[in-house]
């Protein structure tokens, strides 16, 4: 259910969205360019979720939060004059800010956690992610580490709110990752507003934050990506190296009007059967006369 419009939002939503709405429909092919407007979540709503998770929000997510209470924008494209879904860009209300990692993933006794992973990722994972100094730790689904879901991503993966340093108390130093379908952990931004910079200017194209890992996206996503290519300084996905497999399609001719101007057949007038005959009967006397001149030279 879609929420009323807030009249203190409206003066800020051209702000909030950096002009975003305005490049999608102008864009060939999208429809249904939908923002969703939200009431500032309430000061008391704040505190009381540092006071439950034991940290403090981030100030610039914190002011975010003041202002929408989640961030919602959707849109489509028209195939066959049927809209499909294809960008999304969320960011989770306060009350839906969850944290990972502490909850089993199944119902049974003792069964197992995000945190029982540590084992498995053990010392590998942290020099895969450490070896390089330009790479920052990543973050432990343990008690060192507290996470917290910003955008579900449409099931390919979470984007998280981390607080690295959770022991003996909890940093107010936060960062955001990516956690993929596998369970690795990729590195985003420092900040909030970094990263809603990248959310916004990636247009929510399916997958985006495969982008900033070592495999990328899927060769299904990288055709979006080079139809409505993202608006960000990061062009090294659309390379020509990166994408010599890819089809180039030029959106302006795949969503092209299909209405065809019949094409009328002009009948052709039938001849009579005398005139045929006396016509095949010329070309034969004509044909007789040129033999015999030939044979008379």
């Amino acid at each position: 259910m879609e929420e009323k419009p807030s009249a203190s939002i409206k003066p800020y939503l051209d702000k909030l969205t950096l002009g975003v709405t305005r490049i999608l429909e102008t864009s060939p092919g999208v429809a249904e360019v939908k923002f969703v407007e939200k009431e500032p979540a309430e000061r008391h709503t704040i505190i009381s979720w540092e006071q439950k998770n034991s940290c403090i929000l981030p100030e610039d997510l914190k002011n975010f939060y003041l202002m929408t209470d989640g961030f919602q924008m959707t849109w489509s494209v028209k195939t066959d004059d049927t809209p499909m879904p294809l960008g999304s860009m969320v960011i989770n209300s306060v009350s839906k800010l969850c944290r990972l990692g502490g909850s089993s993933m199944y119902t049974l006794p003792n069964a197992p956690t995000l945190a029982d992973l540590e084992d498995d990722t053990g010392e590998e994972g942290n020099v895969l992610l450490t070896g390089n100094g330009d790479k920052p730790e990543k973050p432990h689904f343990d008690s060192r580490s507290l996470i917290f879901e910003l955008d579900p991503c449409n099931g390919n993966g979470k984007v998280c709110l981390v607080y690295k340093h959770a022991k003996p108390v909890v940093s107010p130093d936060t960062e955001i990752w990516f956690l993929d379908r596998a369970l690795y952990w990729h590195f985003l931004t420092k900040t909030f507003t970094a990263y809603y910079r990248l959310l916004i200017t990636h247009l929510g194209l399916p997958q985006w934050q495969y982008a900033f890992t070592s495999y990328g996206v899927s060769p299904q996503a990288k055709q979006w990506f080079n139809m409505y290519k993202p608006i960000t300084i990061n062009t090294s996905l659309l390379s020509e190296e990166a994408d010599s497999f890819v089809n180039k399609l030029d959106p302006n001719k795949v969503f092209k009007g299909k209405n065809k101007t019949p094409v009328i057949k002009k009948k052709q007038p039938s001849q009579p059967s005398g005139s045929q005959k006396s016509h095949t009967s010329m070309t034969s006397s004509k044909a007789s006369s040129l033999a015999g001149n030939s044979s008379r030279k």
